[in-house]
């Protein structure tokens, strides 16, 4: 049933993958034409805002030179003044003097202009003459720019022909001391004043207004801003021809996905019916790892370890096999083969051997149910292995429920069998945790070991789990020792076993047995018994 639900839901998953991935793609189809069109109208907004404070730079040096001049005004002196500046200018139509409101002489001649009358007056003291008529200039007005008596003139279309070639596009460059409800001085196409409220105190700002998208974007030297406005009808366009690229590779992302997920899960659908189907063809054997005592070391005991050759001749790792066992509710069954493989393997020689400790792991499952004590009461019910001669490992972040655990820890022990945390430092076990659960010893997992003698930052994690298990008188055992530098650290601080490729790697039972018989024989302790337990 628990199959059947995980597949119905990887199903969904994939048929989810399916449906999203183009849809996925067409909304960043849609993000990504906004996103080009925002930036399109960001850069000419810039380039205006760079065009028209480069047309004021000129006028207001322009002026400044006049009003520098030695000459007096309209004398033939700065009349040449007048024209050099003109002819040098790539913005300045003419440059003259002012006097009432009309250009007196300038860089064009004698002829008088008229500044005309709608002025625009700055904080930093410029007059600013929107519309000012000019004989020859096709009845175009100019913008004239007045400081200290002189005025530079200036064709307003200059700084906003940079749009031409994009149709619909509205360009402007707008005083931002300039009441909303003025007309604008310098503008092509449609433009909003209100507009630049939406800039507020930003640098720059893009937005979407009725049928256009906006870009704002503020000078760095004037009370200047520089707008583009692009038609939101372009989009539609921009959007299907990106979406052209990004729906087609969606759709074969969301089919490699979905073609994924039910791979995925029909090979652990195969492999779950592999696991079930191992078991009833007992394809799955122990290996055992000798545990040494470090101050004599000699072989005391072994830990079992299950695993999985499958009729293919493949092996599975525990890695695999275990989390999918506890997924599939198998984990129990798994279980009891292990307890059947070690009475098979081991029931002789610990029935004449009852000193010889052996450690055998149960899961988060078991310690969560009461069959598991059944399990060994109906083993030690058999006579050849005595709980004096077992040790239950449990996983220090396996324990998920507290309470149950204590109960199956506590009727394991109150048989006589020694309790260990495994993979003790990994988790989040404290003192208080190590006293509530009552346990015998501690394994000292091996990602510690393997810091002993280094820089790394866990290397004094081995003394503080030392020191908490002597407090607690509670045996230690040092898994994955490889060196001789690391079983002598050990050692001298009181770890009382070991086991890892210094003392053998996981093998059959009947090497681990002749390695113990070269050794003490019957007179090994058990790691319970280190305490006095």
């Amino acid at each position: 049933m628990r199959h059947r639900l995980l597949f119905a839901c990887t199903a969904v998953a994939a048929l989810a993958a399916l449906a999203l991935s183009p849809w996925l793609a067409w909304r960043e189809a849609e993000r990504h034409a906004y996103a080009a069109q925002a930036s399109l109208a960001t850069r000419f907004a810039q380039d205006v805002l760079h065009r028209s404070d480069e047309m004021v730079r000129q006028s207001l040096a322009g002026v400044a030179l006049l009003a520098r001049s030695p000459d007096g005004p309209c004398t033939p002196g700065q009349r040449a003044i007048m024209r050099r500046i003109d002819l040098t200018s790539t913005y300045i139509q003419a440059i003259g003097q002012v006097r009432d409101g009309v250009v007196r002489c300038s860089s064009m001649g004698d002829t008088p202009i008229p500044l005309g009358s709608r002025i625009l007056r700055t904080s930093d003291g410029l007059r600013i003459y929107s519309s000012v008529p000019l004989d020859g200039n096709d009845g175009s007005p100019l913008m004239a720019i007045e400081r200290d008596g002189y005025a530079a003139l200036i064709h307003t279309d200059l700084p906003l022909d940079a749009g031409s070639a994009i149709p619909g596009m509205s360009l402007a460059a707008l005083h931002l001391e300039r009441r909303l409800d003025e007309p604008v001085t310098m503008a092509a196409g449609y433009i909003d004043r209100a507009w630049v409220k939406r800039l507020g105190s930003r640098r720059s700002v893009t937005f979407t207004d009725g049928r256009y998208l906006v870009a704002v974007v503020r000078s760095r030297v004037l009370p200047t801003a520089g707008v583009a406005a692009l038609p939101l009808s372009e989009l539609p366009a921009l959007r299907n021809a990106v979406a052209l690229r990004l729906v087609p590779a969606g759709v074969v992302a969301g089919v490699a996905i979905a073609a994924a997920l039910l791979l995925l899960a029909r090979r652990q659908t195969s492999l779950t019916t592999a696991l079930r189907r191992g078991l009833r063809n007992h394809e799955f054997f122990m290996l055992y790892q000798p545990v040494v005592d470090l101050q004599s070391g000699r072989c005391t005991g072994a830990e079992a370890l299950l695993r999985w050759r499958r009729d293919t001749g493949e092996l599975v790792g525990p890695d695999v096999f275990i989390p999918l066992a506890e997924q599939t509710g198998t984990i129990g069954a798994l279980t009891a083969r292990v307890l059947e493989l070690v009475e098979r393997d081991t029931g002789d020689f610990l029935a004449a051997h009852p000193g010889f400790h052996l450690a055998v792991n149960v899961s988060a499952a078991d310690l969560a149910a009461d069959p598991i004590v059944g399990l060994f009461d109906a083993m030690l019910a058999r006579g050849a292995i005595t709980a004096t001669n077992l040790v239950v490992e449990i996983t220090e972040r396996g324990i998920l429920d507290i309470e149950a655990a204590r109960t199956v820890i506590g009727a394991l022990r109150a048989r006589g069998i020694h309790v260990a945390i495994d993979d003790f430092g990994t988790g989040y076990a404290g003192l208080s945790y190590l006293e509530s659960l009552q346990v015998d010893a501690l394994k000292i997992d091996r990602s510690f070991i393997e810091a002993i003698g280094t820089t790394a930052p866990t290397n004094q994690v081995v003394s503080h789990i030392i020191a908490m298990a002597g407090a607690m008188r509670l045996a230690m055992i040092a898994e994955g020792v490889e060196t001789p530098a690391q079983a002598d650290y050990l050692r001298a601080r009181g770890v009382q076993y070991a086991q890892g490729w210094l003392y053998g790697r996981p093998q059959p039972f009947e090497d681990v047995a002749a390695l113990f018989e070269r050794g003490a024989g019957s007179a090994a302790r058990s790691p319970g018994a280190a305490t006095g337990s």
